[in-house]
């Protein structure tokens, strides 16, 4: 029985995971994180991005606040908090993507997703510790995604304006997140307002009726583009979107719309599962066109983990016994391949035969986030 389960994920964020962040990512000199960490926690570079220090920073806020109030939790988020405070925004609020380790600004804030992961940290750090100055921090920033979401790059864009214009699947992924996350900040009402546009987005405009798939990026009107960016399919990112989906359904009572996601899931995971090596390829091209990413076949970290949450949300909300037996096969290669056996945190990257490919537990673009809350959510959501 999956339920089964949900000691082996408590005890593997709770015994290993966690504490290798606690150990081994603070930065006692300049304050804030580091996230560059070799296979047994050395730090092999010191350069912090902003995303990745705010998604550590909602980590042990969220733990603080969900599984108990340890103290050792708190002082940690305050940790990154601090820094990101003190170092990461430029002078219209924007949150740059890089810093040196002491803070001054190594890359232009062009990536929204470092304001996304600041809002969602403030958010959840004021309600552990409710001083204004956090929550104004996080309504700021979330407003300022807001007015940045039809160009985001801005100035920052290489894209020529006008010849192609596209339209990406990812803000509006983690907005489905992002305004549940801050509806204590944004009150019921705004959500209430976000939730329609936001499910139409990722549920309609995306969505691919004759191939059952999610499109990565289409033209501003909905239409398919037939090109590279347009014909690409990232079955990580529609399986993360359709378990937020489920948390919003559940959120609104709509049962119906939580069994569309599920099912949607599950084709995704079918369409993106390797037969030949297992494992779920990183990019695909829906015409089986080669993709442009020379990285499609690997075998990524983020991917399966939030494919074991949509599966065991899956279950749990609608019964579908192919997420049961779906599960229990994601979690046998995940927990094989990804979980490193000699040291703590888990692998980020394998080859397509599902071989580490590099040795490293954090890094540009992986730090405390996908791993710890998989796992709390897979232990939380099969407990109940």
């Amino acid at each position: 029985m999956l339920v089964d389960y949900a000691p082996v994920y408590k005890t593997e964020l709770l015994d290993n995971v966690l504490p290798f962040w606690t150990e081994h990512s603070i930065d006692t000199v300049n304050g804030g994180y580091f996230t560059c960490l070799d296979r047994n926690g050395q730090v092999f570079d010191t350069d912090k991005f902003m995303w990745l220090q705010g998604r550590q920073v909602w980590c042990f806020s969220f733990f603080y606040n969900h599984i108990e109030p340890r103290q050792e939790w708190l002082k940690m988020a305050l940790q990154g908090a601090a820094f990101m405070e003190k170092f990461g925004r430029d002078e219209k609020g924007n949150w740059y993507f890089s810093l040196t380790a002491d803070g001054k600004p190594l890359v232009q804030p062009y990536n929204i997703f470092s304001d996304c992961f600041a809002a969602m940290a403030f958010s959840e750090l004021y309600k552990a510790l409710p001083e204004e100055r956090y929550k104004k921090i996080a309504i700021e920033t979330f407003d300022n995604i807001l007015n940045r979401q039809d160009n985001w790059k801005g100035q920052y864009n290489k894209t020529y304006p006008g010849t192609r214009p596209l339209k990406n699947f990812s803000l509006p992924m983690i907005l489905c997140n992002l305004t549940l996350e801050m509806e204590t900040l944004l009150g019921k009402e705004k959500v209430n307002e976000f939730v329609p546009l936001i499910i139409q987005e990722v549920m309609d405009d995306f969505y691919q009726p004759d191939t059952g798939l999610v499109l990565e990026n289409i033209a501003p009107d909905g239409s398919f583009v037939d090109s590279f960016e347009g014909r690409l399919i990232n079955p990580g990112h529609a399986i993360e979107a359709m378990w937020f989906i489920m948390d919003l359904g559940k959120r609104i009572g709509n049962d119906e719309l939580v069994k569309t996601a599920c099912e949607r899931m599950l084709r995704m995971l079918e369409y993106g599962w390797d037969n030949d090596f297992g494992g779920i390829f990183y990019f695909l091209d829906i015409k089986q066109k080669p993709p442009q990413q020379l990285e499609w076949d690997q075998k990524l970290w983020w991917v399966h983990v939030e494919a074991l949450v949509a599966l065991a949300k899956g279950y749990r909300f609608t019964g579908n016994e192919q997420c049961a037996e779906w599960f229990t096969k994601v979690h046998d290669y995940t927990w094989q391949h990804f979980k490193d056996p000699d040291y703590k945190e888990w692998f980020g990257y394998l080859n397509r035969r599902g071989e580490v490919l590099l040795p490293l537990k954090g890094g540009k673009w992986k730090g405390c986030f996908h791993v710890p809350r998989a796992l709390y959510q897979v232990w939380k959501t099969l407990e109940q």
